[in-house]
């Protein structure tokens, strides 16, 4: 799908960088809204620290709710739950079939449903509070993000995706057609420029010996 699939290459951007940069990296990507029948989906949750050099304390809630609407109570279940190091799995709906797909540092703070069913389809809320950790008190940050999922039979390709192949295409086909040109003009460039210095020693060797001029004579002190 062409959500998720710039995601993963957002996700290769970012850790290129990190690698040759050698410091972390860290930017807020969406979540993919697709889920393919039967197959595994990843809910992305991104929470980016501002201060990397503080420890802070990090919970993790994971929501869901069939739909969210305006001025209308949602009906929440929490589903997920990470805390002092460790995930926790809730009793539920989603029991067994959840799993924690975040990075070490908590940054990245995403879970996975194994075996997506007509029924995952809904509003997921992504809850991250962080307490961090100063000599005198404790600031909290608390950051909530929605991922609408949709659940469907097998992957398509939208419009975009297929006249963004088309484009790649075009655009590799025209690159080789002028290399090819390029080639094809240094290639004469350099035969004609060959044929001048090869007429040039053919001339110069029909001129005759009286009318060449006499070679330098040398130097004496």
């Amino acid at each position: 799908m062409v959500t998720q699939t710039r995601v993963h290459l957002q996700t290769l951007v970012l850790l290129f960088f990190a690698v040759h940069l050698s410091h972390p990296v860290c930017v807020d990507v969406p979540s993919a809204t697709d889920a393919v029948l039967g197959k595994s989906m990843k809910l992305t949750c991104i929470a980016c620290m501002r201060r990397e050099e503080i420890k802070a304390k990090t919970r993790v809630d994971w929501y869901y709710m069939p739909s969210k609407e305006k001025n209308i109570p949602p009906n929440k279940t929490h589903i997920y739950m990470y805390e002092d190091d460790s995930p926790v799995e809730l009793d539920g709906p989603f029991k067994g079939r959840l799993t924690w797909n975040g990075s070490q540092d908590l940054q990245d703070v995403s879970i996975q449903i194994i075996n997506v069913t007509y029924d995952d389809s809904g509003v997921y809320e992504c809850h991250v509070l962080r307490k961090f950790e100063f000599d005198f008190f404790t600031p909290s940050v608390s950051i909530a993000k929605d991922i609408k999922l949709r659940v469907i039979e097998k992957a398509t390709q939208d419009a975009t995706a297929i006249y963004s192949e088309i484009m790649m295409y075009v655009l590799l086909v025209f690159l080789t057609f002028w290399l090819l040109v390029e080639m094809v003009y240094c290639y004469r460039k350099i035969s004609k420029s060959d044929e001048q210095t090869q007429d040039t020693a053919t001339n110069y060797l029909a001129v005759p010996s009286e009318q060449k001029a006499p070679p330098a004579a040398p130097v004496t002190e």
